[in-house]
């Protein structure tokens, strides 16, 4: 029976440690970000998407109810807290203090956030593209979770143990359902005819540079054809939450997937700007949304690259090098 935890090498338990304090930078510039006295200004503001144009009344009486109990607590004093708690969960994620209760904490945190100032992703109507942002995320959390990831590069003083397998698995799969997620929105006439639209949107307010590097994008997008460009992020984002989901070919599909987020991020997203006081262009004014998907792409590196498959690929070559040699194995 194969074994169901893997005790990682010293290497691995650093790599998970170093994109572990990745994703707590984003958040200490997510908190930043929200320091600036517009972001309390207009939280309240913020928390319209559950009921925007599209979405279900169900939704829209959820948002309602919360917009009820925010006001009766004040609004700017639940920005503060939220501001609070994203400062907490920066400084335990940098120095590994505090974990995994504060990751528990970000997971359920982030997943209230995508039911309310994300709207749940949606309205998922026609140019709608991915799930949203919050999501993302929380899955990152379970990542700081479920690779033990205080026990390298960290202040906290842990006793190392195994990483279950099974966690492994369903992160892997929960990170693939979000990738086939995004592909079905991809793979819709609406993105197909307009995806050029989706970096030409993110030009407005961004500096001089920004502008030229997304035109210049946009140019090779003109070049090849957009509809043509439109086939190939379907299948980019097709191939990646197949290779996710059946755990093929991820040696080959994690870069790829990696330098994919990244493109996104600096393009359709604008390097998560326009940064404007207390606000970006992104759901819950934070630094971006596809950056995570790329931190989570790093946690899913470090586990092929570093985990229990090199290590059971060295161990067949021990077997097979001892065979040779007549040595019993």
């Amino acid at each position: 029976m194969p074994n169901s935890a893997y005790t990682p090498s010293t290497e691995l338990r650093r790599a998970f440690g170093t994109v572990r304090i990745l994703f707590g930078i984003a958040w200490l510039v997510n908190t930043y970000l929200q320091m600036n006295p517009a972001y309390s200004a207009h939280f309240l503001d913020s928390l319209s998407a559950d009921w925007a144009a599209g979405q279900p009344s169900w939704l829209a009486a959820y948002g309602h109810w919360t917009v009820h109990w925010v006001t009766a607590m004040g609004a700017e004093r639940v920005a503060g807290i939220t501001i609070a708690l994203d400062a907490f969960l920066a400084a335990s994620l940098i120095s590994g203090l505090g974990l995994p209760f504060l990751a528990w904490v970000g997971v359920l945190y982030n997943l209230w956030l995508w039911s309310t100032v994300g709207g749940l992703g949606g309205p998922y109507t026609a140019g709608a593209t991915d799930p949203g942002t919050a999501i993302v995320y929380a899955l990152a959390f379970l990542l700081v979770i479920w690779t033990r990831s205080w026990e390298g590069l960290s202040l906290a003083r842990a006793r190392p143990q195994a990483i279950s397998l099974g966690h492994m698995r369903a992160a892997r799969l929960l990170f693939g359902l979000l990738w086939a997620f995004d592909a079905f929105w991809k793979w819709q006439p609406y993105f197909l005819t307009h995806a050029v639209s989706y970096l030409q949107q993110a030009e407005p307010g961004e500096p001089a540079w920004i502008v030229a590097y997304i035109a210049f994008f946009i140019a090779l997008i003109q070049l090849v054809g957009p509809m043509v460009f439109g086939v190939f992020a379907a299948l980019a984002e097709s191939l990646i939450a197949l290779a996710l989901l059946f755990g093929r070919g991820l040696r080959w599909m994690i870069p790829l997937g990696l330098a994919y987020s990244i493109g996104l991020w600096t393009t359709a997203e604008g390097w998560g700007g326009p940064y404007l006081p207390g606000a970006t262009a992104n759901k819950g004014d934070v630094l971006g949304t596809t950056n995570i998907y790329a931190i989570v792409f790093l946690f899913f590196a470090a586990w092929v690259y570093l985990g229990p498959s090199r290590s059971r690929v060295a161990a067949e070559e021990r077997s097979a090098t001892a065979a040779d040699l007549g040595v019993p194995g």
